[in-house]
């Protein structure tokens, strides 16, 4: 029997793909079935009159925040003679390519479209490469590559993770899974987000999956716990080597930094070859999650849950010791021997703690002034050498060099913004925090890399006082500010249009203060599941990708681009299911 393209995708989880589900809906155990696409009778498909809004859909539960080419010639599967025929018909794809331009995408009218707009990648499942560095589950990768070339995606992002590759012992590099990995998308004609992957996966909102740290860094985190970042009651947080022995030979010899950045080096030897081509971008990890941040919200073993305010993570050896230095260099001594120890618990609020109260709280007090800058500058510094080795490795290999900055929007009301200040940020009602980090990317020609950018202040708990909207303009403010390219990731998987419609109106960067002409410069999608290929999701999905390419200059409704968008669903049906079936003999 001939599987569909959701059956054939659904092993990538290991698991059969249920029918999505919509509020009030309970989940069917039925498999999704892509020749049941829903067939939308043109005549009902009107645009809004003006000023007319789509009711948004209920959420539950609560959000939480998510804890991480150039044609090479190479021939893509090829669609059938008739089927392309029937697309170009409908004016939804170019005509079919040859062996010198190979990549099946959505085009309109038949003609190549000029460059505009956001263009939109993919988030590759975490566990994307195997244990025995081997592309997981071959067949669905490469039936869903086909599909997303097919829909008019960018490119894909991939996790190259250092606790695969360099897993066993110092120096000795792995790539095989990624080699494989990386040519798929090539033949694809799909571009490339590489990101150096030097955190744990496993312990924060969305892993799917555990892979821990590089075998000998853990060795050497057992013998100095202090490694490991660390709270105030000594918890170990082993996600991300505590950046408080940066510069110290504590790996083998070797400090963290030049652990990274002879990854990065090795990474660009072994891929030379497809850097500036299919790999365009290299988003280097900065802390837990790939974030640059302290992991001062761990989920794991419900050490956080959301909306708590997190906890502060200066209390290894290696941060006390430079926390000490720099109060004896401000002529407080008295400061240096320990962070606030009146800033509560990580499920606190911060109307709990005396640190974070609005009233008279610590944290603007002069030890409090004191204390947040030191531990947002080491942030900032830790960001600053990493930068410096990567900007230095890759430079002249055509590749953009990017950051991911966490999206933390609950307490954002409030005067102390606590969650932000104890993940490293030091911004407050009264101080930017985020121009800092801007200013620090645009030193290295950076690209800011922000997340929660679906998400509307009011889907949020309103008792947490939660705006990721607003904290997303202040974000686009401080990086037109510092003159930084600025782009974009859901923080949790959506598939609804009201999202898609949030993520549209934020990757225009229409924000006052703002350049009008400016936009994201990609958006990155989270992420290749199964539920992306229910028919209605991919539908939705289709047309939403189409509107972020057409960019913000062109004006059409929602109704006429989804239009368009169940055409192409309908046409290349069987394409899809070809490519499936093929894949599975």
């Amino acid at each position: 029997m001939a599987l569909n393209l959701a059956h054939q995708i659904g092993t990538l989880a290991g698991t059969q793909i249920v029918a999505e589900v919509t509020t009030g809906e309970q989940p069917s155990s039925a498999p999704a079935n892509v020749s049941g696409v829903r067939k939308v009778p043109l005549a009902n498909l009107r645009c809004n009159a003006p000023g007319e809004t789509v009711s948004p859909p209920m959420l539950t539960p609560p959000l939480t925040p998510r804890s991480g080419a150039n044609r090479s010639g190479t021939m893509s599967p090829m669609l059938r003679a008739d089927l392309s025929a029937a697309c170009q018909a409908y004016g939804t794809l170019a005509p079919l390519e040859t062996e010198e331009d190979s990549a099946v995408s959505w085009k309109e009218g038949g003609k190549k479209e000029e460059k505009g707009g956001v263009p939109v990648y993919v988030m590759m499942p975490l566990d994307s490469v195997t244990y025995g560095n081997t592309v997981n589950r071959k067949k669905a990768m490469n039936a869903s590559l086909q599909a997303l070339k097919s829909a008019g995606v960018e490119g894909i992002m991939i996790d190259v993770w250092w606790g695969l590759v360099e897993r066993e012992a110092p120096g000795a590099y792995n790539w095989g899974g990624y080699a494989e990995l990386l040519e798929m998308a090539k033949k694809h004609g799909l571009k490339v987000q590489a990101v150096m992957s030097f955190h744990q996966c496993g312990g924060n909102v969305g892993d799917s999956c555990t892979i821990p740290l590089p075998k000998w860094v853990r060795e050497e985190m057992d013998k100095d716990p202090d490694l490991a970042y660390t709270d105030q009651w000594e918890r170990r947080n082993y996600e991300y080597v505590s950046l408080g022995s940066d510069t110290l030979p504590v790996l083998k010899g070797r400090t963290p930094v030049q652990c990274y950045a002879d990854f990065m080096r090795a990474f660009r030897d072994n891929f030379k070859h497809l850097l500036g081509d299919t790999i365009v971008e290299i988003q280097v990890g900065m802390g837990p999650a790939g974030e640059l941040r302290y992991p001062s919200y761990p989920e794991e073993n419900g050490t956080w849950k959301f909306p708590g305010i997190g906890a502060f993570q200066c209390y290894d050896k290696y941060m006390l010791s430079s926390l000490k230095a720099e109060a004896e260099a401000t002529g407080k001594p008295e400061w240096g021997s320990t962070g606030p120890t009146d800033a509560g618990h990580y499920n606190n609020w911060p109307e709990d703690t005396p640190f974070f109260k609005k009233e008279g709280g610590g944290w603007n007090s002069p030890f409090g002034e004191f204390f947040l800058s030191w531990y947002s500058q080491m942030l900032l510094e830790h960001g600053e050498r990493i930068l410096s080795s990567a900007t230095s490795i890759f430079e002249g290999a055509g590749v953009k060099i990017s950051v991911k900055v966490a999206g933390i929007h609950w307490h954002y009301g409030t005067r102390s913004h606590a969650p932000e200040l104890t993940a490293g940020y030091y911004n407050t009602r009264y101080r930017d925090g985020y121009l800092p980090i801007a200013q620090m990317l645009a030193r290295h020609g950076a690209v800011f890399n922000f997340t929660c950018i679906e998400m509307r202040d009011h889907e949020q708990p309103q008792d947490a006082l939660c705006a990721p909207e607003k904290l997303v303009k202040q974000v686009a403010l401080a990086t037109a500010a510092a003159q930084v390219p600025l782009a974009g990731e859901n923080a949790l998987p959506r598939y609804d249009e009201y999202a898609h419609e949030q993520i549209l109106e934020a990757s225009s960067l229409d924000v006052d203060g703002s350049p009008v002409d400016r936009e994201m410069c990609a958006f990155t999608y989270l992420r290749m599941n199964p539920s992306l290929f229910h028919p209605e999701n991919w539908r939705r999905f289709v047309a939403f990708v189409k509107k972020m390419k057409d960019g913000k200059g062109v004006r059409r409704c929602w109704e006429e681009v989804e239009r368009e968008a169940q055409q192409f669903v309908h046409v290349t049906q069987p394409f899809i299911q070809e490519a499936a079936v093929a894949l599975m003999h």
